[in-house]
């Protein structure tokens, strides 16, 4: 998922979390190549490649997995050709997704996922069905425990960010696409904890969801997140904590 949503703290049975764990490796893998493809094999040098390694730490995968990733992306080592694409459709409820993918596959991911949201009541749509319902932002998670909200704050305007939400585990710093490098290098030179940083589709106007919806919403969260192709979901979906709280109860 995009970053660490508050919809992230669902836990369900141990075979999906055991599910979940087998295909976040797999996209740290893909994320990794993709990374060393584009800015080169160099972690200092390339600030994407690092952000996937350190997640890959933070998820102790192997160090000897990491260096193999690392090498098929600069080509030191045979892989299979990655792209990058992005989707947009409807989940449950005519909620706006827009799905981040990286294949070898084109074919197989479209009918995976059009399979998935169809079966959800949801459906898979052309280029600019929802796009316009989201704004393209720089997004960068700072730990709830590493700071407080006032010293962020404080932070993010001496680096030139806009606005600083809580959600939860973590604080989201947005800012412009422009800024984003600029932000994100500026709050490290203030030793502020980074633990992820992307460009982000941010809802214009989030669709909120209660009870039965929220769960379907959920449950198809939980679905998209175990396709190994899908790398990021943006959603305009809202669910209150009072919500999640009693969903996580279930």
């Amino acid at each position: 998922m995009s970053g660490h949503s508050r919809w992230a703290n669902i836990k369900r049975t141990k075979g999906a979390a055991d599910a979940k764990r087998g295909a976040a490796f797999t996209k740290l893998v893909k994320e990794i190549t993709v990374a060393a493809r584009i800015g080169g094999g160099k972690i200092d040098g390339n600030p994407r490649l690092r952000l996937a390694v350190d997640k890959a730490k933070a998820a102790t995968m192997p160090k000897d997995n990491i260096d193999r990733a690392i090498k098929k992306g600069t080509g030191e080592l045979e892989g299979e050709q990655l792209i990058e694409i992005l989707y947009e459709g409807y989940g449950s409820n005519g909620v706006a997704l827009m799905l981040e993918a990286t294949t070898d596959n084109k074919n197989r991911t479209v009918a995976d996922l059009r399979n998935i949201l169809e079966k959800a009541g949801g459906s898979l749509g052309t280029t600019g069905a929802v796009a316009w319902k989201f704004t393209r932002k720089g997004r960068i998670a700072v730990p709830v425990k590493s700071i407080t909200e006032d010293k962020l704050t404080e932070a993010v305007i001496e680096a030139g960010g806009e606005d600083v939400q809580n959600a939860g585990d973590v604080f989201y710093v947005l800012c412009t696409m422009e800024d984003f490098n600029t932000v994100r290098d500026n709050l490290e030179k203030a030793k502020i904890q980074v633990t992820e940083a992307e460009l982000a589709y941010i809802p214009n106007q989030p669709t909120k969801l209660v009870g039965h919806e929220a769960e379907k919403f959920l449950r198809l969260m939980d679905q998209l997140d175990e396709n190994e192709d899908v790398q990021k979901v943006h959603a305009d979906a809202e669910i209150s904590d009072e919500e999640l709280t009693r969903i996580a109860a279930l």
